[in-house]
């Protein structure tokens, strides 16, 4: 039988697929996607039926088209009682292909058979022959429709659609444990990982969907048995074709599944490019190679970094932009605005982040939103926006400051009258207080230093620190540091205390001033932290019925899949694009965020995502390079053609000039606010900018209540590995050496970096 032979195959894959079984006529959205346009099912397997369609014969059919992502195509009855007000028909003759689209059909679907329409055009006439869109009730000026109905012998009413029963029942959970074919009914009012022992096999029967979980030490015969009685048990219940079952074993569950447990533990497990780095660098190291030698990987540039950069700071309802030198410096209890414009191929791009301090007060928080908004709409088109949260800053916010220093404590009014009511000694951060910052370079032209506890937990080998202590300065290096970070360190001092002297100290080489600073020794993270492998990315379908989001995913997405009618939302595990098409109603414009924020909140992505996740807002027409590289962008596809979905394919699909269309000012942004803030008491979108002076305020926040997602001492340690190759080894001495202001060359720029690498690596062979 198949199921056994299937059983078999995934033993030999090594029981790490998930096997979804599919019915002709009932396949899932998932199933229907690798088969684009669309499976068009051969109902004879006669030779001489498969010659005739090669050949396009004059034989007429006909097909229904349902789905607005996906085309479920079905062949029917050529006749005028298969056609309806809520589908899309399509009638294929010998010269001409008719679409005819229901009144009570949606443009997206209208759309995708359209999509089945060029394949049959295609792969049945060879490109040639005409194509005419009938609307439903549309009789008086239509040459095609009245060729149309002609093929019906004439035109006739279309009875009107009857209702379909909704059921609102919540779908029933009933958990089984198979033994030896028979199903043992498991009492458990909720449902529970611990329940499932990796010795047996269990069916979770869904209603809609039928679940079998097979334990990771059950035998291949067991799990044939187990196939065998799940196939016994929907034949027994009589269930319709349309109920899917998805099989799985331990360690592979899909997210469905593991969203009908009421705790199921996530597992970070190591990838295998992870696990196989150490692996390649010995093998190249055995056959004579100096790994030493070989470039780190830097991040690819995102976008065009010559643009231009404002900074405001958000104090009491209003803005104050702020000078060159300041707004590379942003503190944790303060909020901030951030435009980015920058040109790319002949285009104005700008961008706007709300940059929302871990410490920062409501009031700040809430009238960042409405002043952001004000100063999007200010500019030409429409704008990217997006809300950043202190210590889950994208690379993209990080890559358009050249040099980033975020300090504690806070410059806003609201800040500092909220420091005189805590009664909290410690204020902004000043010139020579006593601070420890964790340096990162993104690239070779962009450094951030962040302050973190001054504890000694705060450490991580994996990376570099500078330790202000008054006058005097210690460069700590991590034994596992990459040398992207020590090449910046130099350029960062320069920011942080010029012209002062400082000490290099390595790690296990400190001294006891180095530690009395810290508060003493104290354990830190001493393991490798590698940077994983991207997860998978997924793009969902949006729209608001009656008040609820309404939400379903788009598999195997492409370009094409981002329809002018719909709101549709990109997840890229740390990011989430919302992208938002012209033509979409009203309210997915003006909820756009809200949207982005409901996938965090509600469960929607399975993983509990973090609330201060960033999500960016993206407006039809306006994509930036680095949305586009998550698709393979045909920029022509993109030409704001009029008209909607359904229009435009048409058009192209007739070899018609396509029509630009300006996009609307008009439309409404939308609506910025921090999730968990009540929106009412947001300020109005004009206000007068503050004086410069409001800008300067004291304060700071209690440095063991607020550590930072980025600080090492907060973040999740990596499995232990051996130190890098790259790593210099500590100094045996206890005592550090005073080194020159430039410690590394490299960091005096970087042309002269890569000339003293290749001359380096020359000298070498």
């Amino acid at each position: 039988m198949a199921s056994d032979k299937a059983v078999e195959l995934d033993a030999a894959l090594g029981s790490n697929t998930v096997q979804h079984r599919e019915t002709q006529g009932e396949e899932s959205d998932k199933f229907l996607s690798y088969f684009r346009p669309c499976i068009i099912p051969v109902h004879s397997h006669s030779p001489s039926h498969m010659e005739g369609s090669r050949n396009k014969s004059s034989q007429t059919t006909m097909f229904s088209c349902e789905g607005e992502h996906v085309a479920r195509v079905t062949e029917v009855v050529f006749s005028r009682s298969s056609l309806d007000h809520k589908g899309v028909f399509i009638v294929d003759t010998a010269s001409k292909i008719f679409v005819f689209s229901g009144c009570n059909s949606s443009v997206q679907t209208r759309a995708k058979a359209l999509d089945v329409v060029r394949h049959l055009k295609e792969n049945r006439h060879s490109g040639r022959c005409e194509i005419a869109a009938i609307e439903d009730g549309k009789l008086v000026g239509d040459s095609d429709a009245g060729e149309f109905w002609n093929l019906f012998g004439g035109y006739a009413p279309i009875p009107r659609d009857l209702l379909e029963a909704v059921s609102m029942n919540m779908p029933l959970e009933k958990l089984f444990w198979i033994n030896k074919r028979t199903l043992v009914p498991m009492e458990a009012h909720l449902l529970d990982r611990e329940i499932l022992n990796s010795d047996r096999s269990y069916i979770l029967d869904c209603s809609t969907e039928i679940f079998l979980w097979m334990g990771m030490t059950t035998l291949v015969s067991e799990r044939k048995t187990s196939v065998t009685a799940l196939e016994d048990y929907v034949h027994s219940q009589g269930r319709s074709s349309a109920v899917r079952t998805v099989i799985m074993t331990e360690g592979h569950e899909t997210d469905d599944f593991k969203l009908h447990f009421q705790h199921w533990p996530k597992i970070v497990e190591m990838k295998l490019y992870d696990a196989g780095r150490e692996k390649v660098a010995a093998i190249f190291k055995h056959h004579g190679y100096d790994v030493t030698e070989i470039p780190e990987h830097e991040p690819q540039q995102l976008i065009s970094c010559n643009g231009s950069l404002k900074v405001w700071l958000v104090d009491c309802g209003c803005t104050t932009l702020l000078s060159t030198e300041e707004q590379e410096k942003l503190y944790t209890g303060d909020c901030y605005i951030v435009q980015y414009s920058y040109v790319e191929d002949g285009k104005d791009y700008h961008l706007f982040f709300a940059w929302y301090g871990k410490n920062s007060i409501k009031e700040d928080s809430v009238a960042t939103a409405s002043l952001m908004s004000s100063l999007a709409n200010s500019v030409k088109g429409h704008p990217v926006v997006a809300q950043v949260f202190d210590g889950r800053e994208p690379e993209l916010f990080f890559s358009i400051f050249k040099s980033l220093i975020i300090f504690k404590g806070g410059r806003s009014a609201a800040y500092k009258n909220h420091v005189v009511q805590k009664s909290d000694r410690n204020g902004c951060h000043q010139k020579d207080e006593v601070a420890l910052f964790h340096v990162q370079a993104l690239r070779h032209d962009c450094v951030q230093a962040i302050q973190v506890d001054l504890v000694a937990t705060s450490l991580n080998s994996s990376h570099c620190y500078i330790l202000q202590d008054h006058s005097s300065f210690f460069i700590w290096l991590g034994s596992l540091s990459s040398p992207s970070d020590h090449n910046m360190l130099d350029r960062m001092m320069n920011k942080l205390c010029p012209f002062k002297q400082s000490l290099l100290v390595r790690e296990g080489s400190e001294p006891d001033d180095f530690w009395k600073v810290l508060g003493g020794r104290s354990e830190y993270s001493k393991e490798k932290r590698v940077k994983g492998w991207p997860a998978d990315r997924h793009l969902y379908a949006c729209r608001f019925e009656q008040g609820l989001l309404k939400v379903k995913e788009v598999f195997s997405f492409c370009q094409d899949d981002l329809a002018t009618e719909e709101t549709l939302v990109l997840d890229c595990n740390n990011e989430i694009y919302v992208w938002v098409g012209l033509h979409s109603d009203v309210t997915s414009k003006e909820q756009a965020l809200n949207i982005g924020k409901m996938f965090l909140q509600d469960g929607i992505l399975h993983d509990r995502r973090s609330i201060e996740t960033t999500v960016y807002i993206i407006t039809e027409g306006d994509e930036p390079a680095f949305f586009t590289d998550f698709f393979k962008w045909d920029s022509s596809k993109q030409s704001s053609m009029v008209g909607n979905s359904f229009e435009r394919k048409l058009a192209l699909l007739k070899g018609l000039s396509p029509k630009l269309e300006t996009p609307d000012r008009s439309m409404r942004r939308p609506s910025l606010r921090r999730p968990g803030v009540s929106s009412e008491t947001s300020t109005p979108e004009h206000q007068q900018q503050r004086p410069t002076a409001a800008r300067r305020a004291f304060g700071s926040a209690s440095a063991g209540r607020f550590a930072r997602e980025r600080s090492p001492a907060a973040a999740p340690t990596a499995s232990p590995s051996t130190p890098s190759p790259r790593s210099r080894s500590s100094s045996s001495t206890s005592t550090p050496t005073a080194v020159a202001r430039q410690l590394f060359p490299a960091s005096l720029h970087a042309s002269e970096a890569v000339h003293a690498l290749s001359n380096s690596t020359s000298r070498r062979r």
